[in-house]
């Protein structure tokens, strides 16, 4: 297992860094939408004409919507990773939350040809957490765990307690990760699937961290991937 044992960021110097590429992130989005828009105005222009000169205009302004959207895309990815969070929290069940989860990913698992199991337990699992935020982290690992099983498998959630922590698996029976890999996988922009972000998982990490969590990771090749996520539980009054 790969533990989540890397010293806190400076965080002076991160929050500094975050509002300056937050800033600058922002600033090339705004001419970004303006141009995705003047693109799709244009591509109905050519679009009332039906001859192959105009035809063939409109493939090639295609190809650079779709690289534009990309761009943005890519922006958006980056903004998650890299701007700052503002944690609402409250506390919720995480049976509750993983069960929602669960519902809204299935019909992605099943168009993926991904059985989506969960174990929720009987006892609630009550954390302070922001909701959205903590769906998202997890969402990134479902989408990267489907996606490396290509050819179909298993997906199992499970929500549990260990002490004064919760525990979140996320269990796949893909290809695994080879060792030399592991170490890798939590770094900004490392994937190996083409297409890739590479910013999946360590947004997902950064999330935990943020709700004073931790996330390690565990695989076997040829066996599937385990990421264990722990968070704190929340206290009750006394």
């Amino acid at each position: 297992m790969i533990p989540d044992m890397e010293p806190p960021e400076p965080n002076s110097a991160i929050a500094e860094l975050s509002r300056i590429v937050g800033g600058l992130a922002h600033e090339i989005k705004n001419p970004l939408s303006t141009i995705n828009l003047n693109l799709k105005l244009l591509g109905e222009d050519l679009g009332r004409y039906r001859d192959d000169d105009h035809q063939r205009f409109a493939r090639r302004l295609q190809l650079v919507q779709a690289e534009a959207d990309r761009l943005r895309q890519i922006l958006d990815d980056f903004l998650q990773y890299a701007g700052r969070h503002e944690l609402t929290l409250v506390e919720v069940d995480l049976r509750d939350l993983v069960g929602e989860l669960r519902d809204f990913f299935l019909p992605q698992a099943e168009a993926s040809r991904v059985v989506l199991r969960t174990s929720l337990g009987n006892e609630p699992i009550l954390c302070r957490l922001d909701v959205n935020l903590m769906k998202q982290a997890l969402l990134n690992l479902m989408i990267n765990a489907t996606q490396a099983m290509t050819d179909g498998g298993e997906l199992l959630l499970h929500v549990g307690r260990r002490g004064e922590n919760a525990l979140i698996d996320v269990i796949d029976t893909g290809p695994g990760i080879p060792a030399e890999n592991l170490h890798n996988i939590f770094r900004a922009y490392w994937s190996t699937k083409s297409g890739g972000s590479g910013l999946g998982l360590p947004t997902a990490r950064r999330i935990v961290r943020e709700h004073g969590g931790t996330m390690s990771v565990e695989s076997e090749p040829g066996k599937g991937t385990r990421f264990l996520i722990t968070l704190p539980l929340a206290k009750r009054p006394e």
